[in-house]
């Protein structure tokens, strides 16, 4: 008997969002090292990404004001965590200490809508596909996490703003202000969370 490995698919995929979710908690805690390139990576990878998905808010005015609202909500508090944000030298490396609860409430939105999305997934609740009201069970579940059923729900698509907006944002403002930082700005190694 050949073994089944159709299954294999959501599980990788399950792996991979909880190691996501690992680090993003992760890096919302202390002191971070200073990784412009990395940092400038994923400001383009998030740009190119939310840059993919601005014409479904072409689909209907839930689209558009899902994008809008997101994106406002996510510039807003990246905006707001990133001026909390603490600057130190450790080790002859610059160091940033995020807004703790600012990143957590922005990886919390989007953590609590994959869990509700997996819940309807697993659990073979219908699910609203677009202003035309089709109702499909989603059966397969490597087909309902597919990029095209997940921008399906102007909600999803609006989280996914906020989730930018914030990074772009608050990314965008720790380089920038890395450039600009004198001895004053940087505050002693003992008093950053370690």
């Amino acid at each position: 008997m050949p073994a089944d490995f159709s299954q294999i698919g959501p599980f990788l995929f399950a792996a991979l969002v909880v190691f996501a979710i690992y680090r993003r908690f992760r890096r919302s805690f202390g002191r971070q090292p200073l990784r412009p390139r990395r940092m400038t990576v994923r400001i383009v990878l998030l740009g190119v990404i939310a840059c993919a998905l601005l014409p479904t808010a072409l689909r209907s005015a839930q689209f558009l004001s899902a994008e809008l609202a997101g994106a406002t909500l996510g510039l807003s508090l990246g905006a707001w965590g990133a001026q909390r944000t603490r600057f130190l030298m450790y080790r002859e490396q610059l160091h940033y200490v995020p807004h703790t609860y600012t990143g957590i409430a922005v990886s919390l939105l989007f953590l609590g809508r994959l869990v509700f999305r997996v819940a309807q997934v697993y659990t073979g609740v219908r699910v609203s596909h677009g202003a035309n009201r089709q109702y499909a069970y989603a059966a397969d579940p490597l087909q309902a996490f597919a990029p095209t059923a997940m921008v399906r729900s102007p909600f999803t698509v609006g989280l996914f703003f906020v989730l930018a907006g914030y990074y772009l944002c608050y990314y965008g403002w720790v380089l920038w202000k890395s450039k600009r930082l004198d001895a004053a700005d940087l505050e002693p190694t003992s008093a950053a969370a370690h």
